[in-house]
């Protein structure tokens, strides 16, 4: 194995504007490691490794490849060089076969598919990945696409693999077998890149770690010389709590109640088969599964967006009046006082509107209220600066449209104008979906305080340490179809996992 490093990054700054992504950053990754980098959101990660990957090209400083200087001003340069990168979204055409999509672009369209079909074969069988090549990418899970996109750099060569959040949408067994995979490519020595937010990832399979903050680099540790507490620190610059808080709860009642509720996706297919269960008021009711099992639909269903069959029960708090929600809009549903606050998953398609200003975006929950033709702007400005005082939203003003904010502050806008409405029912769907470890505990507190306030949380996680960790119990959907309800307290992650990937109807009885 070369000592040479196989990528090294001397003084690479980036700027856009007047915004400094990455400044006079070093790296060095070597043949036969695992490289994790970790930052806050808005750190340089993404930027930095684009400029790698040939999607940017950086202002400053020079990118060595096998001790060679290096010119990578596209990602065909990028392959030239023998560099892949995995990007977290796939780009992959649905209806063509593992195989047409792994060579598709290669040997200016002439393609033997038998013996591209053996390469791939080959290449499953040297590091251990589980795929099908004749099958088409319609018709695989999560896991598998994934190890499409990871066969397909391989295939064209590559030496040195960035991965961007590899693990966001797996079950843990998903992780373990991808970590057992990646830990024979080191050991055939690729170099590897990995960005995550997971610290128990990062300390499990990396063998250094580089810390940026602010676009500028603080610097490289020995994964084993250090510990998630000083990675945090590296990272946000300052000490921070790990633990997530989880009071016990008291009084709880039943707030909403679903029962035997079914949903179709546009072509006629069911995406939601007898989903039945209670979120009580004074907890967090976690909701985990694979992406696409349910869980966009199963929240758009309660708030009025997706029409569905069965029963949707709302309970008030005060009267103990039932209504039934289902086939209601969200207008209709709110013109009935129920109290119902919903952070989806899309925050700048359905939550908020990016060239929208954040006191515009503040409007956007009150403007069906009742409205003249001179618009009362006081209101929901005053709110706007209240919601970035409290939840420390770095933005240079409330006219700032949203789109600018990074993504933290984004969900942190949403999420502060959504908890602003005094909800009786609080559904968040991913809402640290990508965030770092500071903005991921902001919002973790803000769902604690809401079930102290005596609301009923739902809350849609892709992490299963922190559902184990913040919930109260865990609901599981598994291709539509609910397949257990557990304790938060008393569950494995491993039972959570199987229950993910298990194809059968719901239970009976939800278990205490």
């Amino acid at each position: 194995m070369s000592s040479t490093p196989a990528i090294e990054l001397k003084g690479i700054t980036k700027t856009f504007g007047s915004v400094i992504a990455n400044d006079n950053v070093d790296l060095t990754v070597n043949h036969g490691e695992i490289l994790a980098i970790l930052g806050e959101n808005g750190s340089g990660k993404t930027t930095l490794m684009n400029m790698i990957s040939g999607i940017y090209f950086p202002d400053k400083g020079t990118i060595k490849v096998d001790g060679k200087e290096a010119v990578i001003a596209s990602p065909s340069d990028a392959f030239n060089y023998k560099i892949g990168m995995i990007h977290q979204h796939f780009k992959l055409v649905d209806i063509f076969t593992a195989t047409e999509n792994i060579i598709l672009g290669l040997n200016d369209g002439k393609y033997n598919l038998k013996k591209s079909r053996q390469k791939i074969v080959d290449i499953c069988e040297q590091f251990g990945f589980e795929l099908e090549p004749d099958r088409k990418i319609y018709e695989m899970s999560v896991s598998e696409k994934q190890t499409v996109e990871i066969v397909k750099v391989l295939y064209r060569g590559a030496e040195i693999l960035i991965l961007d959040e590899p693990t966001a949408v797996l079950t843990p067994q998903e992780i373990d077998k991808l970590f057992t995979v990646l830990k024979k490519m080191r050991e055939s020595g690729k170099a590897i890149i990995i960005i995550t937010h997971k610290l128990n990832e990062v300390m499990a399979i990396s063998d250094r770690v580089s810390v940026l903050c602010k676009g500028k680099y603080i610097g490289t540790v020995k994964t084993s010389q250090t510990n998630e507490k000083q990675l945090t620190e590296m990272m946000v610059g300052h000490k921070i709590e790990l633990n997530i808080q989880r009071d016990e709860v008291k009084d709880a009642v039943d707030r909403l109640v679903v029962k035997n509720v079914n949903c179709q996706d546009m072509e006629g297919l069911p995406v939601l088969t007898d989903v039945s269960f209670t979120a009580r008021a004074g907890e967090i009711l976690g909701i985990a599964g694979i992406a696409g099992s349910g869980q966009k639909e199963l929240l758009e269903a309660i708030a009025g967006l997706q029409r569905v069959t069965g029963e949707i029960t709302y309970i008030d708090p005060e009267s103990g009046k039932l209504e039934n929600l289902r086939d209601k809009t969200p207008t209709q549903i709110q013109d009935l006082g129920v109290r119902l606050s919903f952070v989806p998953e899309d925050r700048l398609g359905m939550g908020l509107v990016g060239n929208m200003n954040i006191t515009d975006n503040m409007m956007l929950r009150s403007y069906n209220k009742g409205h003249s033709i001179a618009v009362d702007r006081k209101a929901p400005k005053n709110l706007a600066e209240e919601i970035i005082e409290k939840l420390e939203v770095v933005t240079p003003g409330t006219n700032t449209p949203v789109r600018r904010l990074s993504g933290g502050n984004v969900q942190k806008v949403l999420v502060g104008r959504e908890i602003a409405a005094a909800p009786t029912v609080f559904m968040a769907a991913y809402p640290v979906r990508g965030l770092d470890i500071n903005s991921s505990f902001t919002i973790y507190n803000l769902l604690n305080d809401q079930k102290k306030k005596g609301v009923a949380v739902i809350f849609v996680g892709e992490d299963l340490d922190v559902l184990l960790a913040l919930c109260d119990r865990i609901l599981v959907l598994s291709s539509g179809k609910v397949s257990g309800i557990v304790d938060a307290r008393t569950a494995k992650k491993e039972e959570i996992g199987l229950l993910m990937t298990k194809s059968s109807h719901q239970t009976d009885k939800e278990e205490a």
